[in-house]
């Protein structure tokens, strides 16, 4: 897909959804980001906003990207809804193209996965070298199929965190992979209906 295909490929996958009035963050991030004093965050493809909304609920000054305009454009309006516009830059943006210049404190990427090419590796490498010292990439994927997702390919293979992670080549002496592991838990989907999922996450911390 070209670029200009793919931001409407998204478009079109948000405007099928009613926008979410209350939009809720992911358990991984919850789960890992709780006890984290707040600092600056890059949220990778934010889509509902449910993340983003729930950082800069706790402090963070979070640039929040997607390819859709749809999905920033409503994220934009919950922030300010809610009195957040001054801790959330919602930005419609081809992470392909390049990144923000950072540095941050928590580089989130949920779910970032795509019908249309890109090279993910070096999104993410890209991302991991935008962290402070201290700093965490949390890359959290898909460890199985969902009934709503839009990926039904019986064949699909998900890599394991580790498989993500080593074509990243990042140095041992600047980084540093907290977590690797493959939780399950039960997820609701845009239509309510619940489902056991299989999430693979990767917690890098920036160490130097």
């Amino acid at each position: 897909m070209e670029r200009s295909d793919a931001a409407e490929y998204w478009d079109d996958v948000y405007a099928e959804r009613p926008a979410s009035a209350d939009p809720r963050p992911n358990d991984r991030l919850v789960e890992t980001v709780t006890p984290l004093p707040p600092g600056d965050a890059l949220d990778l493809g934010c889509g509902g906003g449910g993340d983003a909304l729930w950082l800069a609920h706790r402090g963070w000054r979070v640039t929040a990207l997607d390819v859709s305009a749809v999905a920033t454009t409503r994220l934009a309006r919950q922030a300010e809804a809610r009195g957040l516009s001054d801790r959330i830059s919602a930005r419609q943006h081809d992470a392909r193209d390049s990144l923000p210049e950072g540095p941050f404190d928590l580089v989130t990427a949920h779910y970032f996965h795509t019908p249309y090419a890109q090279d993910r590796t070096a999104i993410l490498r890209s991302a991991a070298h935008l962290l402070r010292p201290g700093g965490r990439l949390l890359v959290v994927d898909h460890g199985s199929t969902a009934p709503w997702s839009w990926n039904q390919d019986p064949d699909v293979r998900y890599p394991t965190p580790r498989e993500v992670a080593a074509p990243m080549r990042l140095s041992p002496d600047r980084w540093t992979v907290e977590r690797a592991d493959t939780p399950r838990r039960v997820a609701v989907g845009p239509n309510g209906h619940t489902a056991e999922v299989v999430d693979h996450v990767l917690l890098i911390r920036r160490t130097g």
